[in-house]
């Protein structure tokens, strides 16, 4: 389907990709737009019209888009050599890297995605145990594997803990296998990791779910929890991962998984997955060990090649300057207190959650701790305000309302971005664009 006002360009990608997308946006066909280029924390579209991105690649472009340290990587590992499949020096000097500041870290794999990473995480945590269950928390994403997508975003709110298949095509028997719980419900997830541990083999959590920062103690109790179970903690730092801290949730939080899977923001806006922990675990996928009970097949193509692993060893010395975190959850903090002021001079009740360079604002007036609490908000004027926020050229993803800041946006955008907010907040109250 096309619109008679939609440029040319946008109506080439509503023939070949479904929704005019290559996922999840759901943007309206007159709003479809194709990217060209960008520069920092702003992107150009086909027509030339100029966006400011609070998208940043969902995450992935943390040190901004075109970064000369990264671009210059890249362009250097280009030219001697795209991929061998196998170790090269960038993949080795990152991997070291990565169990330098990761504790959770002993040994490591590199993968193409995040998707694949915590995919592999939970192959790893059944082998281990020889148990075939996992728990996770309802409304996490861990990638576009069965786990990741079951009780994402669920109709249907079910007595804890029994998934609901969010995507179809996931067999039923692959839902049997998933328990879920509420996100920040210490006692409830401390009580169905107890009832279950002779299934169980792993609880998988976003540290910061989505955009809701864990209750105190929460995490320390699903630590202990496992500990005590032999269950393991597996970490899906894939968006948290050198976005809190350059040690990620384990450094900001202080609590140590036995995996940890990362993506996104490591690579500096270039494809990587990356997948560790204690060594007695990772070593499960040594290729020696092919025929023995507890071996666990992992490969990747892509995984660990030499232009993503350049681009991120440059994306972290980005994040290794001074102050570079400091900066980063100032300018978040920044964000969600103007966002605040917006909605309290435009008497919305409304709550703003996030934590670091991170923000998403609720319609509810109630407090937001999980899930269900974030879906009784109204959703409808939160798309409506996005969805007139991409009209005013703000960038962003109107199915998924997190906002993701960069270290190439400054208290001059996001001013930029309090003024479109505060104006597309209006049009919302009014009720016509």
């Amino acid at each position: 389907m096309t619109e008679p006002n939609m440029h040319e360009a946008a109506q080439r990608s509503m023939q070949v990709f479904p929704a005019g997308s290559n996922g999840e946006f759901d943007l309206p066909p007159e709003l479809s737009t194709v990217i060209s280029r960008g520069k920092g924390c702003e992107i150009v579209d086909a027509t030339g019209a100029e966006f400011l991105d609070f998208s940043m690649g969902w995450g992935s472009v943390l040190v901004g888009h075109a970064r000369p340290e990264v671009t210059e990587a890249v362009a250097r590992q280009a030219a001697l050599g795209a991929n061998f499949a196998y170790v090269n020096e960038n993949s080795l000097a990152l991997a070291e890297e990565i169990c330098r500041v990761s504790p959770a870290c002993d040994r490591l794999r590199f993968c193409a995605s995040g998707t694949e990473a915590n995919m592999y995480c939970q192959r790893l945590a059944r082998a281990a145990t020889g148990r075939r269950m996992i728990l996770k928390f309802e409304g996490a994403y861990h990638g576009a594997n069965e786990v990741g997508v079951t009780s994402l975003f669920p109709h249907r709110l079910l007595d804890f803990p029994r998934p609901d298949p969010s995507s179809a095509g996931i067999p039923p028997a692959t839902v049997d296998d998933i328990l879920v719980a509420p996100y920040n419900d210490s006692a409830l997830a401390e009580r169905i990791v107890a009832e279950h541990a002779a299934d169980l083999a792993a609880v998988i959590v976003e540290p910061l779910q989505r955009c809701t920062p864990p209750k105190e103690g929460f995490l320390e109790t699903l630590r202990a929890a496992c500990s005590e179970h032999d269950v393991l903690l597996i970490f899906d730092e894939v968006v948290t991962g050198f976005r809190l801290a350059y040690g990620g949730a384990q450094e900001y939080y202080g609590v140590i998984p036995d995996l940890v899977a990362y993506g996104k923001a490591l690579g500096g806006g270039y494809p990587i997955g990356a997948f560790g922990g204690r060594a007695d675990v990772m070593d499960q996928v040594r290729e020696d060990r092919l025929g023995d009970s507890d071996y666990v097949w992992v490969a990747s193509t892509l995984g660990g090649n030499p232009v993503s692993t350049a681009a991120a060893r440059a994306a972290l010395g980005v994040f290794r300057e001074p102050d570079c975190y400091q900066r980063l959850r100032d300018l978040g903090s920044y964000l969600r207190d103007g966002m605040r002021r917006v909605l309290e001079e435009h008497q919305e009740q409304a709550q703003v959650i996030g934590d670091g360079p991170l923000a998403q604002v609720v319609f509810s007036p109630e407090p937001v701790n999980d899930y269900r609490s974030t879906r009784s908000g109204d959703r409808a004027k939160g798309r409506a305000l996005m969805l007139a926020l991409f009209r005013r050229k703000v960038f962003l993803n109107p199915m998924g309302t997190k906002l993701y800041l960069s270290v190439a946006h400054s208290q001059f955008a996001c001013d930029r971005f309090l003024d479109r907010f505060a104006t597309a907040l209006q049009v919302v109250r009014i009720g016509r664009e």
